[in-house]
């Protein structure tokens, strides 16, 4: 469909574990579109919330896509009040499967005319580890990671943390935190910005002292529009910085 400045579809792209969903949004004009964009989802799946993102970053200029992480398992989402219904979602994946996923995501974007350095990846809660894991194996122009947690403290036995693996960063990348985020401890983050002092790209740790985890979505109870808005103007600057604009 179109709204006369956006189109957004949701297509289907082939993994070697079988098609994956993937929601796709992009302005309009083909004059307009500066770069793209992989959006990676929360623990809860590809809801509305993610579509809205990736139809926010069409909106700034960008090819966006968001695969959808849990087709392993069926797909579909989880409510946010909920968590017992995200455990089942992840039946399935693991950190090979995530960049299994990631792949066909950029095929999908290369068959589009991008090229890798025309390419960023953002991801919020899970996802922002997941950009933290693809900027480590893969080398893309620009990752973000919102309130990205299991890179230092290990949350899901299938996802081992990072941390260690921070010297190999390949595609430089910028982390948002919320000081108040129960479920990341400030202390982790902390051991986080020490690690990558001695990545050998650029990177960057932004803590917001009154956010909390989610502060991104404006779906949950612990949105911060301050701490969002500010997130969010500092993703859409690493990203311009980085991305090769040069439309395919």
């Amino acid at each position: 469909m179109s709204n006369g400045e956006v189109e957004s579809q949701t297509v289907e792209l082939p993994t070697s574990d079988g098609p994956m969903a993937c929601y796709e949004a992009q302005p309009a004009r083909a004059s307009e579109r500066r770069g793209a964009v992989i959006v990676i989802q929360e623990a809860f799946g590809v809801n509305d919330h993610i579509e809205d993102v990736t139809g926010r970053f069409a909106a700034a200029g960008y090819h966006a896509v968001a695969p959808h992480l849990f087709h392993r398992a069926g797909g579909g989402t989880a409510p946010y009040d909920d968590f017992a219904k995200v455990i089942p979602l992840y039946e399935g994946l693991t950190d090979e499967g995530i960049l299994v996923d990631v792949d066909a995501a950029r095929a999908h974007l290369h068959g589009r005319g991008w090229t890798d350095a025309q390419i960023g990846i953002v991801g919020f809660c899970f996802g922002g580890r997941v950009t933290f894991l693809t900027a480590i194996e893969r080398e893309l122009a620009a990752a973000v990671g919102f309130y990205g947690g299991g890179i230092v403290s290990q949350r899901f036995p299938q996802f081992p943390p990072l941390i260690q693996r921070a010297d190999d960063l390949r595609t430089p990348w910028l982390g948002l935190f919320g000081a108040q985020d129960e479920s990341i401890p400030m202390a982790d983050v902390d051991e986080l910005k020490g690690a990558l002092t001695t990545a050998p790209v650029a990177t960057e740790v932004v803590v917001y002292s009154d956010a909390g985890h989610g502060f991104h979505c404006d779906q949950r109870d612990s949105f911060h529009p301050e701490a969002a808005d500010d997130g969010w103007q500092r993703t859409l600057e690493w990203f311009d910085a980085r991305l090769t604009t040069a439309a395919p």
